[in-house]
């Protein structure tokens, strides 16, 4: 059972950002999961736990709510169900810390849709079955709230392709979904921020966390000195694999000579001649004009450069 705690449909989108703060959406679980591309457990637990509300709108988002519509009219045409919108913010009863912002609902049937909007160099994720694991998890979140049996999920890929498919209701992923959500809004409550991990969204979160650093010296502790150790071989590993990967390519290069390609059965090898680059002269530029460059000098944000020898 859930209940409806906010009406978004003459809210701003910041009262909407503020009452998301109360617990965690579909798009929240598949981060707090590890299963988005886009976010990292400790991004979602930095909004939770923050007092402000930072979030902007970018391209894809806006016009991901833009064709919103399209594709649940589309959704509409092709599978021959109705659809209707749904603008409340739903709450879990049994699981208060387990949130829901559904696209819409399918008339006549126990189930909800979600539409998106894909990049096409990402079409090859919704090929036959599949569905990205991101949105997988949403639409198995949503059916832990809601407690619905499936949820349809629609998709127009590259502005010119359209896909839908059902996804079943998944009592193990949702079971999932449950202890996953309770361990981590335990965290939220205890303002305890989740452990580290190795993903790119991860160390995008800490830079933003940490971004300048006070010039003061601590001690690791000792557990941290075979974090090190691990970090020195790995480097070394690596530069050992370039200098192998530049020694290979080195021997192409002379067996190419003057050729373009090369070829070995399914695998091909190209050496391309390429247009002599046209690059910005900016040192003498700021000799020869030094009050203009001033003009067009642009701060960047504050950076931090990890070394560890």
């Amino acid at each position: 059972m859930y209940k409806k705690i906010f009406d978004s449909k003459n809210a701003t989108r910041e009262e909407w950002l503020k009452v998301r703060k109360l617990g965690l959406g579909g798009s929240d679980m598949a981060a707090v999961l590890g299963l988005s591309p886009w976010r990292s457990p400790i991004d979602v637990w930095l909004d939770k736990t923050s007092d402000t509300v930072e979030e902007k709108e970018s391209e894809p988002m806006y016009w991901g709510n833009v064709l919103e519509e399209v594709v649940a009219q589309e959704f509409a045409k092709r599978s021959g169900y109705k659809v209707r919108n749904n603008n409340f913010t739903l709450q879990s009863e049994e699981y208060p810390y387990l949130l829901a912002n559904i696209d819409r609902e399918i008339v006549g049937i126990d189930a909800g849709l979600e539409c998106k909007t894909a990049n096409a160099f990402k079409a090859n994720e919704w090929d036959g079955d599949n569905v990205p694991d991101a949105y997988y998890i949403q639409c198995q979140h949503y059916m832990a709230v809601t407690g619905k049996s499936s949820w349809w999920i629609a998709a127009l890929i590259g502005g010119n392709t359209f896909v839908y498919k059902e996804i079943k209701r998944n009592e193990e992923v949702i079971a999932a979904i449950i202890d996953a959500g309770a361990a981590f809004w335990e965290l939220v409550k205890n303002k305890t921020m989740p452990a580290p991990d190795d993903t790119k969204q991860c160390e995008n979160a800490l830079k933003k966390l940490y971004q300048k650093s006070n010039g003061q010296s601590v001690e690791l502790p000792a557990n941290y000195g075979n974090m090190i150790i691990d970090y020195l071989e790995i480097k070394n590993q690596l530069s050992e694999l370039e200098t192998k990967k530049r020694g290979i390519e080195n021997m192409m290069k002379d067996f190419l000579k003057d050729n373009e390609k090369a070829t070995y059965g399914e695998h091909f090898v190209s050496w391309k001649s390429t247009k002599a680059r046209e690059t910005f002269d900016a040192k003498a530029f700021k000799n020869d004009y030094p009050e203009l460059h001033k003009q067009y000098i642009k701060v960047g944000e504050p950076s931090r450069r990890m070394d560890i020898k």
